[in-house]
């Protein structure tokens, strides 16, 4: 069973070669041969132009797709991948048009796995092993009032001015800008069009305990059944959200006032020009560390008490093993190749797994990854 790994952009290279050092067969496939020479020529020469017509000869049933290509790809390679009796993993959010894969994907008993990068993914088993720990306590009552919160942000390790680094094309950060949210306030449903409408303050409980700028994003309200969330428990709070540095929001200011204003084909040109501009102003320099924070907290409380609050706290940044952001996003997505390649993940479209035995596997795998990581409460 061979490992097709398409794409080796900034995001995708700890992954694959942790994949091709532990001696998996794994075929690299990407767009410029030479770019994924440089990235794991050392370790493997099986490494192709990228092709879907290419890889449909050569995909054989029981192999895996990995895509990391950008999300266009991602429902082409799946029924690819299904025509051949084949497995696909990617780290993106699960789209509609992914989701209606399910029921072809468990008739031909190939799995689709998605959701196991970063956010959405190392946040997805948080929320699982807090929601089971919740469950399994002495202080679970379905009349117990739940607050969840689960916030993420790839910072620069060393502020800068404008309160933010990329370390990829800054176009798809500024089209998020231009998207609504939902989530739950004080048990009301929280409607946001634009992030800046909602952003709050939010202390994580690092070891010197350290406050940042948040704000929901997209819509954290199918994320309760995902997380296992009776229909009946009641709820103050449900969010998942994007973690700023202090001084984002205003650091910021004509950014958002600029992007209210685009719109139509112009709108998009100008976007595109405003990505160049960060890009060059902006972009990280060779070596510099990013960082990224990880919070997701869950607490029960019963007349007005907390009875029951654990918070997963992450905290990573880029040492001599490349960016934190990288590892953090293909590791896991490694790791879910493996669980399919075990059988561990069964038929079907999947996000990050809530089997117990998988994550707590692959928690300690994510341990290695970070500077810091622990459960408060």
């Amino acid at each position: 069973m061979t490992i097709h790994w398409c794409g080796t952009g900034l995001s995708a290279i700890p992954g694959l070669r942790r994949l091709i050092g532990a001696g998996h067969p794994v075929t690299v496939w990407n767009r410029t041969v030479s770019k994924a020479r440089d990235e794991v020529g050392d370790l493997t020469d099986d490494i192709h132009a990228f092709d879907i017509d290419a890889l449909g000869a050569v995909l054989a049933k029981g192999d895996v797709i990995v895509s990391m290509l950008p999300g266009d790809w991602h429902v082409p390679l799946a029924e690819l991948a299904i025509s051949k009796g084949a497995n696909f993993v990617s780290s993106s959010y699960i789209a509609p048009e992914m989701r209606a894969l399910d029921e072809t994907a468990r008739e031909a008993g190939v799995a689709l796995v998605n959701e196991v990068g970063l956010d959405p993914g190392i946040d997805h088993l948080m929320a699982h092993a807090l929601v089971a720990d919740y469950r399994a306590s002495d202080a679970f009552d379905a009349a117990n009032h739940l607050s969840f919160i689960s916030y993420c942000g790839g910072i620069p390790k060393h502020p800068n001015p404008f309160r933010y680094k990329f370390s990829w094309s800054p176009l798809g950060v500024l089209k998020a800008l231009r998207s609504p949210s939902r989530s739950i306030r004080n048990y009301a449903l929280l409607d946001v069009a634009r992030p800046w409408d909602a952003i709050s303050s939010y202390v994580a409980p690092l070891p010197t305990p350290e406050s940042f700028e948040v704000y929901p994003n997209r819509d954290s309200l199918p994320f309760m059944a995902q997380y296992h969330f009776e229909e009946n428990w009641p709820v103050r709070e449900f969010v998942r959200g994007t973690l700023r540095l202090n001084g984002w929001a205003e650091a910021w200011g004509g950014v958002f006032k600029e992007v209210e204003t685009l719109s139509g084909p112009e709108g998009d040109a100008r976007l595109k020009e405003m990505s160049d501009q960060f890009w060059a102003e902006n972009a990280y320099d060779e070596g510099e560390p990013d960082r990224v924070v990880l919070c997701v907290g869950l607490k029960a409380e019963k007349d007005g008490v907390a009875v029951w609050d654990k918070t997963y706290v992450m905290d990573a940044w880029g040492d001599a093993r490349g960016t934190a952001m990288a590892r953090l996003v293909s590791v896991p997505v490694s790791l879910a190749v493996e669980a399919v390649l075990n059988r561990a993940i069964p038929a079907g479209v999947h996000a990050a797994p809530s089997d117990p035995k998988l994550v707590e596997a692959w928690m300690g795998e994510i341990d290695k990854l970070a500077q810091h990581l622990q459960v408060v409460g």
